[in-house]
């Protein structure tokens, strides 16, 4: 047990009931959270690649480090009043952990500033909690603000610490919300935590000895927050950094780290799933056909057989994917398919959903073994310190001692004691409940019927083009128009086809008169800064005209190639590992097709080769397959024309 760094401690169990015990004998407060977060000093709480040296950083180090980071805040700030609001503006880091825990450390309440927020709400928010001081990485405000290079300052005698921390909401509204939370929710936030490890034996599971979490979401969201930094690092486990958020670099950092836990929102599964089923079936109709009667046959198997058959039926697509370190996953933020959630627990991982918000915290997490909850989509059912009810509008009700103290809205703010009304729709079988999506969201239809675009979504996807019905403005009536992310350089026959299949899929649902309009955005339905849909942002630019829609009466058809341009597509495909018939005449390698600019020296190489002229790289105009094309044709003494 010496491995799983517990201390004195023999066993799991005696090591949290005496670290919560401890808590809670120390008043609830943010100085005894911290003192019990960073007591096992050797134990490892960052690990980053740098290079090919792995870089680890001890609890006792960071807390070192805290403690001098507090004494220089202390004197920066010495003309601010105890307990003032001070934002921290900064990414995921060793440096926001010592940041954030420095600000408590000397005296101040932290405002956890969300990064994803345009300047204007994060404003916005900093004027309702009174905030007017940042501490930043690098980026400066139009207040005071205090880059973390320039804290130098040796440890000195200790203050009383800050008595709350500040979240932001997501902000997918035109306004922004501010949570307080004190360390007494923070220990029933914990406690719960603990009744995970008592109910599911995954969830504790260590790997060669060690528990290791992987950085995905954001530390300055109540999720990332309190299911990633709050629940992992209290019990002193490790925190494994993303250099950057692309797909080869999450995979290789899961890999050389053996990260064993990954916490994260549904667009990263539904990524990672999508990129799955494209490599099984690029390795041939043989290959997947394979792969096919193995999850059917799977699903068929009882439950302690089907876990031992997954292991060794996919063990080579858990190899492709994150290898076999991983014990637990979990999902939230937003609605998932059961698609998903099936194909990840099928394979041998173990994906559950769990439920939260900035003014409740995490308040629930799917930990059945059973496929019917599992894979259904269930959040599970509330944890000991909070209650669920359903209202009789069908909207979810939270209640309990892990909500946010206040929350600060509107120009003031108000304690958040009583039922808090969600406004998500659910409904509960036998203790599991069940989200279906937000009652905001929901559009009159014609007839006055509600129709609910979370479930009627799924329904009306064609192949792997995402969709998203909205209630917009038609005219004098507000009306349900379904919106299609698609290529821009989709031709008109392309379209028209596609307009032709989502029909369809209108019609099999009974939506023929409900679905007033189908309208093809030629980008994707999520911003840069987003990850769940915005349908409240998706409708009012429709209707302001500000989407790139696409019509299959005015858009090109399609240009047939010439056998040059076929090869250079070819070369395109491969430096991409795309198909042929993903790669559009004018699309950028860039910006259109994900291309890298390792990838992009690949292609220039073989184009090289091939056509025996010079590809020089800093030469802008060749990024696409027309400009390549154009420029072999251009001779410039080249053989292939």
């Amino acid at each position: 047990m010496a491995d799983y760094h517990l201390g004195s401690f023999r066993t799991i169990h005696r090591f949290v009931e005496d670290k919560v015990t401890c808590f809670a004998r120390g008043g609830y407060s943010f100085e005894a959270l911290f003192s019990l977060m960073f007591r096992e000093t050797e134990n490892v709480l960052y690990e980053r690649s740098e290079g090919y040296r792995i870089r680890k950083t001890t609890y006792g180090e960071a807390k070192a480090e805290i403690l001098r980071k507090s004494a220089a805040l202390r004197q920066e700030l010495s003309d601010l009043a105890p307990d003032s609001v001070v934002g921290l503006y900064m990414d995921n880091s060793l440096a926001w952990i010592e940041t954030f825990w420095a600000i408590l450390a000397a005296g101040f309440r932290p405002l956890l500033m969300n990064l994803r927020l345009p300047e204007p709400l994060l404003l916005q928010a900093m004027e309702l909690c009174g905030c007017e001081t940042v501490v930043s990485d690098g980026k400066l405000f139009s207040c005071r603000t205090i880059l973390t290079e320039s804290l130098q300052a040796e440890p000195s005698a200790s203050v009383p610490f800050g008595t709350e921390l500040l979240v932001m909401s997501s902000g997918t509204s035109e306004h922004v919300k501010v949570c307080a939370y004190t360390a007494k929710e923070f220990y029933y936030q914990i406690e719960d935590s603990y009744e995970i490890i008592r109910k599911c034996a995954a969830v504790k599971k260590h790997y060669e000895g060690n528990l290791k979490l992987l950085t995905f979401l954001p530390f300055y969201h109540v999720f990332g927050l309190i299911a990633m930094y709050l629940w992992f690092g209290f019990f002193s486990r490790t925190f494994v950094h993303l250099n950057d958020m692309s797909p080869q670099t999450i995979v290789n950092t899961i890999k050389r780290h053996k990260v064993t836990h990954i916490f994260a929102v549904p667009l990263f599964w539904e990524k990672v799933y999508a990129k799955a089923l494209a490599g099984i079936r690029e390795r041939g109709e043989a290959t997947w056909n394979k792969f096919d009667k193995a999850m059917r046959l799977q699903k068929k198997l009882p439950q302690p057989l089907a876990a031992v058959f997954s292991k060794l039926a996919f063990r080579d697509l858990r190899a492709n994917l994150f290898g076999d370190s991983i014990r637990f996953m979990i999902t939230g933020g937003s609605g998932i398919s059961q698609e998903i959630l099936s194909f990840f627990n099928d394979i041998g991982y173990r994906l559950a959903n769990g439920y939260g918000m900035t003014e409740i915290g995490i308040t629930s997490v799917e930990l059945s073994k059973k496929r019917r909850w599992l894979c259904g989509g269930y959040v599970g059912g509330p944890m000991t310190n909070a209650e669920y009810r359903i209202s009789p509008e069908g909207e979810l009700q939270v209640r309990g001692k892990v909500l946010a103290a206040r929350i600060y809205c509107d120009g003031a703010y108000r304690e958040n004691d009583g039922w808090f009304d969600t406004h998500d729709l659910a409904s509960c079988d036998e203790g599991h409940y069940l989200l279906k999506g937000r009652r905001d969201d929901l559009i009159i239809g014609p007839n006055g019927e509600n129709l609910n675009p979370n479930l009627l979504e799924p329904r009306l996807r064609v192949g792997d083009v995402p969709v998203c019905l909205i209630g917009a403005r038609l005219g004098v009536d507000t009306a349900p128009v379904l919106l299609a992310s698609v290529s821009r350089f989709l031709t008109s026959e392309q379209l028209r086809e596609l307009e032709t299949a989502l029909k369809k899929r209108i019609d099999e649902n009974g939506l023929s008169g409900a679905v007033r309009r189908i309208a093809f955005v030629g980008e994707s339905l999520l911003k840069a800064d987003e990850f769940k849909l915005n349908r409240i942002r998706l409708a009012r630019e429709y209707e302001a005209g500000k989407l790139p829609l696409l019509d299959p009466e005015t858009q090109k058809s399609e240009e047939a190639l010439s056998e040059l341009a076929l090869q250079v597509r070819g070369c395109f495909a491969a430096a991409l590992s795309q198909s042929d018939e993903e790669i559009p005449q004018d699309a950028d390698f860039f910006s259109d097709l994900g291309g890298t600019s390792l990838d992009y020296f690949g292609l220039l190489a073989a184009l090289r080769e091939i056509y025996s002229l010079p590809f020089p790289p800093e030469d802008g105009r060749l990024r696409t397959v027309r400009q390549i094309t154009d420029y072999i044709r251009d001779g410039k003494g080249g053989t292939a024309l």
